[in-house]
């Protein structure tokens, strides 16, 4: 008799490797595993998110989407996924979140070590403006909760400096740490814009930026996939909570 294979599970991080679509045990979609999160059990038989996909043991998908990990914990689909008793943190949507946020802070400073980031309205309108800003600065850095004047100035030298004349076209903007998170990457006290500079380290930056706008924006566009949209040639806005 052949095996059947669980949909909802897979056999572990070496499997992954080859897959690129999943399906979502809540809402049983197949989705792009860019647009999913990896579960898995800890030795200790909690439920954890594996955010890099590399924890050893089977995994559970599921859509990443804040309210999509909630109502996982509220309707018990970890036990059911995994076919066991398992323990699951109330508040695993909030812990998974807080998860995705330390990944962008990290690699920020990361590519602040790598010099691919410059700080500061004027540094930052500088390098805007420099002949070689269309194939250096690959984004725009806000503070979510910087001033909306600052903003607006610094995303129109960018859109001027870009070439960008209708609003079909978005410059690269990232607004998804807060100024004390962009302080914590940076070293700095105060951080409220920045440039991000081409650079291996700075594609990470934008790529896990973009999984966090994805969790927690898929709700409001009705899909993870709607917000996947936001590629590194796009805007990338998101909340903070």
């Amino acid at each position: 008799m052949l095996a059947v294979a669980d949909p909802d599970l897979d056999d572990g991080p070496r499997t992954n490797r080859s897959a690129t679509t999943r399906m979502c045990a809540v809402s049983r979609e197949v989705r792009p595993i860019d647009e999913l999160i990896r579960f898995v059990v800890s030795p200790e038989g909690w439920v954890v998110p594996d955010l890099k996909r590399k924890l050893p043991g089977r995994g559970l998908w599921v859509s990443a989407s804040r309210q999509t990990v909630a109502e996982a914990v509220r309707r018990n689909h970890f036990s059911k996924g995994f076919k066991r008793d398992v323990r699951v943190a109330p508040a695993l949507a909030a812990d998974t979140e807080a998860l995705l946020v330390r990944g962008v802070i990290e690699a920020l400073a990361m590519a602040a070590k790598a010099g691919q980031v410059v700080s500061g309205f004027g540094k930052v309108e500088d390098a805007l403006k420099s002949r070689q800003a269309t194939d250096s600065v690959k984004a725009l850095i806000h503070a979510s909760d910087g001033a909306a004047d600052g903003i607006r100035k610094l995303d129109a030298v960018a859109r001027q400096n870009a070439g960008i004349n209708d609003e079909s076209h978005e410059f690269p903007v990232v607004a998804a740490l807060t100024s004390e998170q962009l302080d914590l990457a940076l070293g700095r006290s105060n951080v409220i814009h920045a440039a991000l500079l081409a650079g291996p380290a700075s594609n990470t930056f934008l790529s896990r930026s973009q999984t966090l706008v994805r969790y927690r924006m898929a709700d409001d566009d009705k899909t993870a996939g709607n917000a996947a949209k936001n590629s590194p040639k796009q805007t990338v806005r998101t909340r903070t909570t």
